[in-house]
């Protein structure tokens, strides 16, 4: 087993009075192991701005991120395994928050759009899509949410 850790660091900046009223700053900071801080906050289209930050990463789209970066990973392994030389993946993935029939927000859909270049050709179709399968079957992410993913190749 594996334990994989973060520290998220945030203080009030704001006056009480304004802390009471809803109206203070959620941006903050994530910290990874490897020394690496990454500014946060939540998505501007969750809590307006000057209370959240357009140059921090949101959690929603760190789910998103994760979800990709996880099945790029996977992808970019098995084709190696097959006899396959990738010379590059860009991956501009998407995710969809929607409301569920509970009324709770969750992220709905993840859509992948990798754009792979391949050293020597490549794989046909066929062998690209059969390698998303076991790359999105092996992802960890992917096996420990319930949110659809997609792959448009």
């Amino acid at each position: 087993m594996s334990t994989y850790t973060a520290t998220i660091r945030w203080s009030r900046k704001a006056e009480p009075e304004n802390f009471a009223k809803g109206r203070y700053s959620r941006v903050h900071e994530w910290s990874f192991d490897g020394g690496v801080t990454v500014p946060a906050s939540p998505s501007p289209h969750v809590v307006p701005e000057p209370w959240s930050d357009l140059r921090g990463v949101d959690p929603e789209e760190a789910f998103v991120a994760s979800l990709s970066s996880c099945h790029m990973l996977f992808f970019i392994d098995l084709a190696r395994r097959g006899g396959f030389v990738i010379d590059a993946y860009v991956d501009e993935a998407e995710g969809t928050l929607e409301r569920r029939h509970d009324g709770k927000m969750w992220m709905a859909t993840v859509t992948l759009r990798p754009r792979i270049t391949w050293s020597s050709g490549g794989p046909n179709e066929a062998a690209v899509a059969e390698l998303h399968h076991h790359a999105h079957d092996q992802c960890f992410i992917a096996n420990s949410v319930t949110t659809e993913v997609v792959v448009e190749s």
